[in-house]
């Protein structure tokens, strides 16, 4: 018999003793193959249990690496994202900052020179030969510099301390009309007046519509310093607060009103006029550009000229005799200049005395 047969009669051989056995009755006990074999089989399947566990093991850590390498690829993206973009806002804010201040120096070095302009026109309108209407009174530097400076008459204005020294009716009903040609009505007229009074004598009488001296108000008692110092005079505050309000009164004239510089406002003001006479005066007086203060203006050498272009005989212009003036001596000059797109003003008054080259400044006021 082959060797190899052997086991598998041996096996036979068992199992037939054991059918005997259980045939008998008798107890069976495995031979020390089957416990060897048995033992064999368990731990086999324990082995490949453990096997399996620590493939699931091996398997899960490397997931568990895989996606903690991936946590930390994407961290580190994500933190180099916010760092980019960190810096790209820094450097667009660093660009912005000196773009801001590039365009404030830039428009403060306009602004200064566009002062310098307006400086430039006031210089050129003081010299004794400029005349209102001279071509050098308007001058292009360059592409972005100019200037533009108009010279007219003081006394073509109101002089409110004039008017109302003395308390002369004549004087004072100018005022009023002129107000009355503001639209202001009869009672605020007359209470701005009497209070006008009161802010300038020296006394302390009150006048039917006036006001002196109480715990929040205090007249001056003294002539008007400035014009704006109509602001705190009772009554007068409405029409103050109006824009351009200023533009018909002075101090600084001589005192009557220069017929050659008088706005519509103020001619309406005075005595005998009216509005038809006033513009056919103010049609030949401007010339025709329509503009005072220009070459084409009406060569008016005194008052009998402008009599006639009023189209008054010499008895009614007598009735305007103390009231009006031709070619008051002081003057003024608003000088406008420009640098690109900013824009100063100088406004100054001055006084030209005959024979003196050099003319008197009243005052400077840079608006």
């Amino acid at each position: 018999m082959d060797r190899h047969d052997a086991p598998a009669t041996a096996g036979e051989n068992c199992y037939r003793t054991k059918r005997r056995r259980n045939a008998l009755g008798g107890d069976y006990s495995p031979g020390p193959n089957t416990v060897l074999t048995m033992s064999i089989l368990a731990r086999g399947q324990r082995t490949a249990a453990f096997a399996k566990a620590t493939a699931r093991e091996v398997k899960g850590q490397r997931a568990a690496i895989s996606c903690h390498r991936s946590d930390v690829r994407g961290a580190a993206l994500m933190l180099a994202l916010w760092a980019l973009f960190l810096l790209s806002a820094m450097v667009i804010s660093w660009a912005l900052d000196i773009d801001s201040r590039l365009t404030l120096s830039g428009n403060a070095n306009r602004v200064l020179e566009a002062e310098a302009m307006a400086c430039s026109g006031a210089e050129v309108a003081l010299h004794p030969n400029i005349k209102p209407g001279s071509p050098n009174l308007r001058r292009q530097i360059n592409e972005r510099e100019n200037y533009d400076v108009r010279i007219t008459g003081e006394g073509g204005r109101l002089n409110v301390n004039w008017l109302l020294a003395g308390e002369d009716p004549r004087r004072l009903e100018i005022l009023r009309k002129y107000l009355e040609n503001q639209g202001v009505d009869l009672n605020e007229r007359n209470r701005m007046i009497d209070c006008l009074l009161d802010w300038v004598d020296p006394d302390d009488l009150v006048r039917l519509n006036g006001a002196e001296a109480s715990e929040d108000y205090q007249p001056a008692n003294a002539p008007l310093v400035r014009v704006d110092e109509l602001k705190k005079i009772k009554g007068w505050e409405e029409f103050t607060s109006a824009p351009g309000w200023d533009e018909n009164f002075t101090l600084n004239s001589t005192g009557p009103i220069d017929l050659a510089w008088a706005s519509r406002e103020v001619l309406l003001a005075l005595p005998g006029m009216t509005e038809e006479l006033v513009d056919r005066f103010l049609l030949v007086r401007r010339g025709p550009d329509g503009i005072d203060g220009t070459a084409d203006d009406a060569p008016f050498k005194n008052l009998e000229d402008v009599r006639a272009a009023l189209g008054f005989s010499p008895q009614q212009f007598q009735q305007l005799a103390g009231l009006v003036g031709f070619k008051d001596p002081v003057l003024r000059i608003v000088s406008t200049g420009k640098s690109g797109a900013a824009m100063r003003i100088v406004q100054m008054v001055i006084r030209r005395a005959n024979n003196v080259n050099v003319p008197q400044l009243i005052s400077w006021k840079e608006l």
